[in-house]
């Protein structure tokens, strides 16, 4: 039996890897001369492997599309296992604080060694530069037009991944699916007119980013870049904000707590009280809410509070206008910057015509979809390739089956 899975990356390896068995000759068609090459450069170049193992329903909050459908595959296949796989071919993981997972090498070369040398025990074939120009059915099987000439398949798995103009999955369309127009999830704020960038490289470890006229919130560090807003908060409330953001042209006003343990309220009164504790210390050397000096001193400016005053001759408008500072910092974002290297889409093949059960086509049988080609995308920490993993099994084992 010919089996072919068109893509080299993540997904496209775990579906290889499971398709494979006695009586079927499985192949990896890649368009590009290198394999894994997101593998390679996620996390900095170590690949955040995975995220903590939790219960399903707390895993599926981490996809801001594809929630429903992946209740269903994590059941089959969730990040304990993904842990189990690696460590059980002598790949050890470790957990960082924030929940991601790596390598205990810290190189993602670790992980591509182990996906090329269990493919490679298997005897799966690799045709790299060979991209699919067009999939043909034929019956039950798929006639392959690709760079290396024209291939006939019986059972076929789609992994090639997102892509960032709908025109690239050009070579779909006689299977007559449904894809849904690629939009970036994961990008930074620009604020080209905001002076915050003047603080470029400062962070704080505990925030809250609002979208001002949305239900959009996210809490976590905030990084401000030579750009605007960045850091986790920012890059997870992007994925769930990105078709409100891009319906909006990337124009919107974002408001930040630049320390998420404190209300409106309680910053008011921790201020009064120090004040009132320490009268003769000046405010501008003197940080509060563990808020990183260089951002104090910006805050407290624009609070019109002068270089040398001290905390007891503040006014009642200037504490009000600091904490207004503090709990809900405008910024006014006027485009996007998305992180080329680690480029995840929302869009892709519509959930609705895929089987959550086997990841099989309800169109074409013998057809399965794996990976970001759905209409699937996670939040940073691991899920992405969590859910690369999933459905990588997933579509191998019902295909094998």
């Amino acid at each position: 039996m010919e089996i072919g899975i068109i893509g080299g990356g993540a997904a496209g390896f775990f579906a290889a890897i499971y398709a494979s068995g006695p009586g079927r000759k499985v192949t990896i068609f890649e368009k590009s001369p290198k394999l894994l090459s997101k593998v390679k450069i996620s996390g900095g170049g170590r690949c955040n492997v995975t995220h903590r193992p939790m219960e399903i329903s707390k895993l599926v909050k981490n996809y801001p599309r594809g929630e429903k459908f992946l209740k269903k595959v994590f059941s089959k296949f969730k990040s304990e296992d993904t842990i189990h796989w690696f460590e059980s071919r002598g790949v050890k993981l470790k957990l960082e604080a924030d929940g991601r997972m790596f390598p205990v090498s810290d190189s993602s070369q670790t992980i591509i060694d182990v996906l090329l040398k269990e493919a490679q025990k298997l005897n799966i074939t690799i045709r790299k530069s060979c991209g699919v120009k067009s999939i043909h059915p034929q019956g039950t099987q798929y006639k392959l037009e690709t760079e290396a000439g024209l291939f006939v398949i019986d059972k076929l798995i789609i992994a090639t991944g997102g892509h960032p103009k709908l025109d690239s999955y050009s070579f779909l369309k006689n299977l007559n699916h449904s894809v849904l127009d690629p939009i970036p999830s994961l990008f930074t704020f620009n604020t080209p007119k905001e002076s915050i960038r003047e603080l470029m490289g400062l962070s704080v470890t505990d925030g809250i980013v609002k979208i001002e006229g949305t239900k959009l919130t996210y809490r976590g560090p905030i990084l401000v870049t030579h750009w605007g807003v960045s850091g986790p908060a920012v890059l997870k409330l992007s994925a769930f904000g990105a078709q409100w953001l891009k319906d909006q042209n990337y124009v919107a006003t974002a408001l930040i707590n630049w320390n998420g343990a404190y209300g409106e309220d309680q910053f008011n009164s921790h201020i009064k009280s120090y004040a009132l504790a320490h009268p003769n210390r000046k405010v501008e050397s003197n940080s509060l809410f563990q808020i990183p000096a260089r951002l104090w001193e910006h805050l407290t400016r624009l609070a019109g509070i002068e270089n040398a005053q001290l905390y007891g001759t503040l006014s009642k408008k200037q504490i009000n206008k600091l904490v207004q500072n503090l709990f809900c910092y405008t910024l006014k974002v006027e485009g996007k910057t998305t992180f080329k290297e680690e480029f995840v889409t929302a869009g892709g093949i519509a959930l609705n015509e895929v089987n959550p059960e086997t990841l099989e086509s309800k169109y074409h049988p013998n057809l399965y979809f794996a990976g970001e080609v759905l209409n699937i995308d996670g939040i940073t920490g691991g899920f992405n390739f969590q859910a690369a993993w999933s459905t990588g099994f997933l579509a191998g084992t019902a295909l094998s089956n």
